[in-house]
């Protein structure tokens, strides 16, 4: 057998040193948004403790559920849209859109779909409960039926920056009692950080408000009749996964590491079930294609890091509703990290990354520490009202834009490299505008537009 030298960290130093022609390494330590530090290179000498956070479904099949988002407004179109993604490779859709509240375009829509087989999850914002009752109706009492339904007002109200959250909040966890006694195997809860991500969070903060909206779910779930491990078993957890591939594999695991501790602080250790989606503020919209190596790095770093579920969105979401070419290659991306370059067949490819493990930890504690301070301020829902996570993400998102800016950070095709004469790509809606930053709101934002924008007005 071959065996091959281990260098040590000092000749890795000088190797580093002599790419470097001259430079000290130093020079290459870097802060990120959550002000974390970030080495040239990693050794057992940092101290780097060896981590696990392998998800729990089997390798030896799908590692991940494959699933694809589907939007529209009429039965017909959505029905269409289901069943070519489920028969052409993906496992699950994720529905969104006015339809979902009513039960009768929602069956239309729905028809010809095995719901013992499966999953549907839904993304209805604040009519949340009113799409998870249309959904139950839909499922006829089967109680073998995977239903995903997604109460997820906290989201909702965040992004809108209003609403009635404590009504909605409660409504949701009635909701949850009633619909786990027909759908005991049922997920009832997205407790999702994509919300601080889209507005421009670090990803301390966005796994802090995971966690802290799984908290306030499960309590209101509790005190509305259901028992703390029911509670923690209907909670799915929402990460955004972009072009940064090994933060966002590294938020992943971090994210299974915070479960563990809250479940565990409620008395009842439960796997953590993590959905992972594309990010949409890493898109281009002058330029559609590099989103193509955006999004799939974002489902490589899903894949790698664990993620449950998996969802990547169409390489022309920020022009508008994608088409049918667009969705086919976002579920397709999907099928060849799965089953040609077979991510899924290693529990936890990232273990024993003296890098990726030092990352994971130090992200874990980033957003342990942010989660503790909104535990503080008297849970996510008090500190949404009282505006004192808002500016938090303010300040890390004028951070972001400033890197972009003077160019500390790059975006390929965007801020670099910039094609002169883009190809465009159709969609089956256009709506390419994004909602203005609001004051007190978790505005979604897209860091390509202002550069895009300028763009535009340099070349009319």
């Amino acid at each position: 057998m071959t065996t091959f030298p281990t260098p040590t960290p000092l000749e890795w130093r000088e190797q580093a040193e002599k790419a470097l022609k001259g430079r000290a390494i130093e020079s290459l330590l870097h802060l990120d948004a959550d002000g974390l530090l970030i080495r040239p290179l990693y050794a057992d000498a940092t101290g780097v403790q060896a981590l696990r956070a392998p998800r729990t479904t089997d390798a030896e099949g799908r590692a991940w559920d494959l699933r694809t988002l589907v939007e529209g407004d009429e039965a017909a179109a959505i029905k269409a849209a289901v069943l070519t993604d489920l028969e052409n490779g993906a496992a699950s859709v994720v529905l969104k859109g006015a339809f979902t509240t009513d039960e009768t375009t929602l069956a239309a829509a729905l028809e010809g779909v095995a719901l013992e087989l499966a999953p549907v999850a839904l993304d209805a914002g604040f009519d949340g409960v009113k799409a998870a009752d249309a959904l139950a109706a839909v499922a006829k009492g089967s109680p073998r039926a995977q239903l995903q339904f997604h109460l997820d007002p906290i989201s909702a109200f965040a992004e809108a920056g209003e609403g009635p959250i404590d009504a909605a909040v409660t409504e949701a966890a009635e909701a949850a009692v009633r619909l786990a006694g027909t759908y005991p195997d049922a997920r009832l809860f997205l407790a999702s950080g994509r919300v601080v991500h889209e507005a421009g969070g670090s990803a301390g903060q966005e796994l802090a408000f995971a966690a802290a909206s799984a908290v306030a779910y499960v309590k209101a779930a509790v005190l509305a009749g259901l028992t703390t491990e029911q509670a923690l078993k209907g909670v799915v957890l929402g990460v955004s996964v972009d072009a940064e591939y090994f933060d966002a594999l590294a938020k992943v695991r971090a994210m299974r590491l915070i479960w563990a501790s809250v479940s565990k602080a409620f008395g009842h250790e439960t796997p953590a079930i993590i959905e992972a989606r594309s990010s949409r503020r890493m898109l281009s919209a002058r330029d559609p294609w590099p989103n193509l190596l955006r999004l799939t790095a974002a489902g490589f770093a899903g894949a790698v890091g664990g993620a449950d579920v998996v969802v990547l969105d169409a390489f022309t979401r920020a022009e508008g509703r994608p088409d049918a070419f667009a969705r086919r290659q976002a579920r397709n991306t999907q099928l060849v990290l799965m089953e040609e370059a077979n991510l899924g067949r290693v529990d936890d490819p990232a273990a024993g990354s003296w890098f990726l493990d030092s990352r994971t930890r130090d992200l874990a504690e980033a957003g342990w520490k942010e989660f503790q301070s909104i535990e503080a301020e008297g849970g996510v829902v008090d500190a949404l009202k009282h505006h004192l996570i808002q500016p938090r993400v303010e300040r890390t998102r004028g951070q972001l834009e400033a890197a972009l800016k003077d160019g500390a950070r790059h975006m390929v095709g965007v801020t670099k490299y910039v094609d002169p004469d883009p190809r465009p790509a159709p969609v089956e809606t256009a709506d390419p505008s994004f909602v203005p930053v609001r004051h007190g709101a978790l505005t979604p934002v897209r860091f390509a537009a202002p550069f895009e924008i300028a763009s535009e007005e340099a070349n009319p």
